[in-house]
This record gives C-alpha cells, structure tokens and sequence, in this order.
C-alpha cells in the first residue's frame, strides 16, 4: 500500500509538491445519488418545482463548486479545469437521480476532488431546493468511478 501523501517525514500535515510532476491530460469522473420520496420526484422530473428548474440550477451548483474545490479542502491544489459536464439519470422505480461528473484538466495533478465536490455540491442543491416538501431524501453511493492521466495511470472502480 502507498504511503499518505499529505503529510512529511514528522507526521505534519502539508501541501504535496506538485512542482516537478509534467503536465498531462488528466480526468476523473464520479457519481452520487439522491433519493426522494415519489412525489418529490414526479415534481423534479416534470419541472413543476416553485423554485424552478431544479437539476438545472443543480448542474450550474456542480460546475462551480468543482472550480471551488481548493477553497473547500485545505490541502488541495488550485486547477485550472478544462472541462467539468454533469449528466443527470433519473430513476422512477427508486426515486432517485443519480449524477454523474466528468471533470478534466491539462496539469500536475489530478482532478478527482473536483469531480467528488461537483457530485456532492449538485446533489446538496437538489436537496436545498426541495427539503420544504421532502426533509427525509438521502444522498450516497458517492465514489470516484474512474481517473485517468499522471503516473498512476488509468484506475477504474470495481
């Protein structure tokens, strides 16, 4: 197993120099669900939300936060992405909408914590928009489904 990457030799918690690395293309994609009660989801689906578009603010929720992600968490390098898109399934028999992040950039280091904050931010927003009708929703199956670029190569989610 590797070692953690984000502390020293003295156990101290550090920013990972990133400094020597190449730049390669490098993307990640992750996904996340929200699951809701029926009529919550019949609302969201045919767009009949007072506050609007619902997954469409969400998707808009996903982007910016992945171009956040460094003021978010403390050890995380700044990236300049090069492309972020979010994808939303909906599923009728569960109720629930499962969304899907593509988040890529040309750089040192990878993007795998912006595809991982777009999923969450988006499904927080879908919850934010809709907790007056459904405070019960649940949101899981949060992971990281594939990486690619850099040393490591490609990864992909078993």
């Amino acid at each position: 197993m590797n070692k953690l990457t984000h502390f020293d030799a003295s156990g101290q918690a550090h920013m990972v120099n990133v400094g020597d690395k190449p730049n390669t293309h490098r993307i990640a994609i992750a996904t996340g669900k929200i699951t809701m009660l029926p009529e919550t989801f019949k609302m969201v689906e045919a767009g009949s939300h007072k506050k609007g578009d619902v997954l469409g603010i969400a998707r808009i929720a996903g982007i910016q936060a992945s171009k956040r992600t460094s003021d978010l968490i403390p050890l995380c390098h700044p990236l300049a992405l090069t492309h972020v898109s979010l994808e939303f399934k909906s599923n009728p028999q569960e109720s629930s909408i499962t969304c899907q992040v593509r988040a890529e950039t040309t750089g040192p280091t990878g993007v795998e914590m912006e595809a991982l904050t777009a999923v969450q931010v988006a499904l927080l927003t879908i919850y934010d928009m809709c907790k007056a009708v459904d405070r019960g929703m649940a949101m899981g199956d949060i992971k990281l489904l594939e990486k690619s670029g850099g040393k490591s190569g490609e990864w992909k989610s078993s």
